[in-house]
């Protein structure tokens, strides 16, 4: 499950950079070759931008390739690196229920307004918040079990 998790979230995160990449390079031979400008195309690529981050950064947590200070866990015993693991992850738990509830609170007082670039309502656009949140309360979750599973394991043998 955890291999799945990762697998989408890598093509989610990667989807979200072909399609950044590819507006931007559609609207800026649009706008210098044809001198057409593609209205909409700054605003596909900032929102995809936002869900590719709210993707990428629970891929980095989950893998542990996050930015962090891996020299301050080097000078503390195993059982206490073990500790400061679990408190993160719950953390991170926490955080992403309030950063998903905020942004469903955002998105339902402010969702109905159309963004002026597409013409579409901005609940799409603002739903990346919710998203990021319940992935990175996945990721979250999934950390905690594997440790308390390779702890119960290790305490078995």
């Amino acid at each position: 499950m955890k291999r799945l998790y990762k697998n989408t979230l890598a093509t989610l995160t990667g989807t979200s950079l072909f399609v950044i990449f590819g507006v931007i390079l559609i609207s800026s031979l649009s706008r210098y070759l044809f001198n057409s400008p593609i209205q909409w195309s700054e605003e596909v690529a900032k929102y995809a931008m936002i869900y590719g981050t709210m993707f990428g950064t629970t891929l980095c947590y989950l893998e542990g390739i996050h930015i962090r200070f891996s020299f301050l866990e080097d000078m503390v015993s195993t059982k206490v690196r073990h500790a400061l693991n679990v408190i993160s992850d719950i953390i991170a738990l926490v955080s992403g229920c309030v950063l998903a509830y905020s942004g469903y609170i955002f998105m339902m007082k402010r969702g109905g307004i159309q963004a002026p670039g597409t013409g579409i309502q901005m609940y799409y656009f603002q739903a990346a918040m919710v998203i990021g949140g319940v992935c990175l309360v996945i990721a979250a979750a999934i950390r905690l079990v594997d440790y308390f599973q390779s702890n119960t394991l290790e305490k078995g043998q």
